[in-house]
């Protein structure tokens, strides 16, 4: 086989196809940019790793200058990471610009961004976000060995930990009051934090219990799972007060807000510091801590 024809033929083909099939052009691109890293790898085992040298000079003299030696390694690279069988074969769905970012992570991190990127139809700049936040380094673990062994999920499995919270103006928290307004300043991205379908009530949310009244930081609702979200704000290690404190929360939501056709609420407590020992002798699996960072 000449290689090199091979290679230069199925770049001439994507290119007039780029103009004529707007609709599929990028899956097209996809598929052939991943022919060519196969053509590339076969290439090398057969005449040397420096082909792709020798290769890319002629191709952008004779097609043009962005099929460089660059370019032709990142095909390559393309090749050897999603031919295994480890990766989903879901990534023929992707842009290539989506695809470039995932080089480098291992195949379980590029499964799960995968998977976010085609349900969610994320945007490059927005997977650029995923990926600069570590978003799936930020999973629990448990929830990782789920999305590996496809078991079925749960409201807070995708609560990730730490929890990012924007701090645009550099304040220097001092009171929960100032980080709850942090929250709500992109209440968005906060919410995606969480996970999916989560939507915002409202803030210092007012009960009455017995003579008093108390005021949840922020009430939630979760769409997916037809549930209410209590969300309490923290700045100090988590202590068994505070599960105490959201529970009441809780309850009262179950016995007041709660319809019959809706599922129990959730708590879920954001802190400066988790503890772990209070969390392994808290009872109640509908309460989860998180802790958060400034940024």
């Amino acid at each position: 086989m000449n290689y090199y024809n091979e290679i230069k033929k199925k770049i001439i083909d994507d290119e007039v196809y780029s103009k004529i099939k707007n609709y599929s052009k990028e899956r097209h691109r996809v598929i052939t940019y991943f022919e060519i890293g196969k053509l590339l790898k076969d290439a090398g085992g057969k005449y040397g790793d420096n082909i792709i040298d020798e290769y890319s000079k002629k191709l952008v003299v004779e097609v043009g200058k962005k099929y460089n030696r660059r370019t032709l390694f990142r095909m390559k690279q393309f090749y050897n990471v999603f031919s295994n069988e480890k990766v989903s074969t879901l990534w023929t769905q992707l842009t290539w610009s989506h695809i470039r970012l995932l080089f480098g992570l291992d195949y379980n991190a590029i499964n799960y961004y995968i998977q976010v990127t085609i349900n969610k139809q994320i945007s490059v700049r927005k997977l650029e976000d995923k990926l600069k936040y570590k978003e799936y380094e930020r999973l629990p673990n448990d929830t990782k060995n789920k999305l590996i062994n496809n078991n079925k999920s749960s409201i807070v499995d995708y609560v990730k930990n730490p929890i990012i919270i924007k701090n645009n103006h550099n304040y220097e928290i001092v009171s929960e009051k100032l980080l709850q307004k942090l929250i709500l300043e992109d209440i968005p991205t906060f919410l995606e934090e969480l996970g999916d379908g989560f939507t915002f009530i409202r803030n210092e949310y007012k009960i009455k219990i017995g003579d008093s009244y108390n005021y949840i930081d922020l009430l939630l609702y979760n769409i997916e799972y037809n549930c209410y979200v209590v969300v309490e704000l923290k700045l100090t290690e988590l202590k068994k007060e505070h599960i105490g404190q959201i529970q009441v929360y809780m309850n009262y939501i179950d016995e007041n807000l709660k319809k019959i056709t809706q599922n129990k609420t959730i708590g879920i407590i954001i802190c400066k510091q988790d503890n772990k020992y209070i969390i392994k002798y808290c009872s109640e699996e509908r309460i989860i801590a998180r802790e958060y960072e400034l940024l």
